[in-house]
């Protein structure tokens, strides 16, 4: 069981996109930092665990060629080896800051080459592994960007080419050690999974295909990819194959966002019908196949969710935004 506990104000609502909310635990402070887009800037949050907000700092994408302001399209933490950084993607390119958003590292603008005037150009999807930070963009290219230890001597070092249509997300885990462990996984518009090996050169492993319907947020634990689709159902595949081991009708609209506890296997989805749900995963130990075990529901009435997070890598508490809804709201386990 979980309950509501203090929110978080925000200075304006949450804009309508899907995994508009990011999380960063810091357990050497005793704090949780929130990160919410709207519009042209991102509002970071920091919080005690009572929930009075301590600090707050607001980030403006970069205004690159153009004359208006570009539209901010996903704020994210990505916990490196050796150094924390906040990616900010938005419609002219892809921002790099310290953890606390003091300072920019690095900025790359995005290429629109040769695209129509009535295509939409911007980046999306955003993710870590080893010392790489992946992108997703518009084009379906994934960029692939090498982090020195410290320092803004960031390189561009790979376009992992896989999809056809635009990324939505990007989900990453720690490999295990086997040369042939896939360990990342990307989503587009028409649902397409594509499931990669990374290292200093990245291989497609396998591609899952997509039945016309958008797979706006992915997940990957212990080898199994959790996706959700804009029909509300959740997919469970084997990543190293494709296969197909578990499949959820959990919302009655799409999904907005997934979220996963890896030290507990718990996963977290997010629909537009209000609902928010926690499911346990788990391996059979006879056939090797993700089971499910649906643990949670919360209902956050009259709000069209778009963002959803663990709070913390045990799954005991999470936090929901919302378009319109000027907070951030947190429930913890009882």
């Amino acid at each position: 069981m979980f309950r509501r506990e203090r929110s978080i104000p925000l200075r304006c609502s949450a804009a309508a996109l899907c995994n508009n909310l990011s999380v960063l635990q810091v357990p050497s402070r005793n704090l949780t930092h929130f990160g919410v887009v709207h519009g042209p800037s991102a509002q970071l949050l920091s919080a005690a665990p009572e929930g009075a907000p301590l600090a707050q700092r607001q980030l403006h994408a970069k205004e690159g060629a153009g004359v208006s302001p570009p539209l901010i399209t996903q704020v994210h933490w990505c916990v490196l080896p050796f150094r924390v950084l906040l990616v900010l993607t938005s419609h002219r390119g892809i921002q790099m800051y310290e953890s606390d958003g003091s300072v920019m590292v690095y900025w790359h603008a995005l290429d629109s080459g040769d695209v129509s005037p009535v295509q939409a150009v911007f980046a999306r999807g955003i993710a870590s592994s080893g010392h790489f930070i992946c992108v997703g963009t518009w084009s379906g290219r994934v960029l692939v960007f090498d982090i020195p230890a410290k320092g803004p001597n960031i390189v561009l070092s790979e376009e992992l080419a896989g999809h056809q249509t635009s990324v939505t997300d990007i989900a990453t885990e720690p490999a295990q050690g086997q040369d042939c462990m896939a360990d990342m996984v990307t989503a587009d518009d028409s649902g397409l999974l594509c499931v990669w090996r990374s290292g200093p050169e990245f291989k497609l492993m396998t591609q899952i295909p997509g039945f016309g319907v958008p797979c706006p947020s992915v997940q990957l634990w212990h080898g199994t990819v959790a996706a959700g689709y804009g029909d509300g159902q959740v997919r469970l595949y084997e990543a190293s194959t494709g296969t197909l081991h578990v499949q959820i009708s959990a919302h009655a609209r799409a999904i907005c966002a997934l979220d996963l506890a890896p030290e507990v296997g718990k996963l977290l989805s997010a629909a537009e019908d209000t609902f928010v749900h926690i499911w346990k995963l788990s391996r059979s130990p006879k056939s090797g196949h993700t089971e499910v075990e649906h643990c949670h529901a919360e209902c956050v009435p009259d709000t069209q969710v778009c963002g959803v997070r663990f709070c913390d890598p045990s799954g005991s508490s999470f936090a929901v935004t919302g378009y319109d809804l000027a907070e951030i709201l947190r429930f913890s386990s009882v």
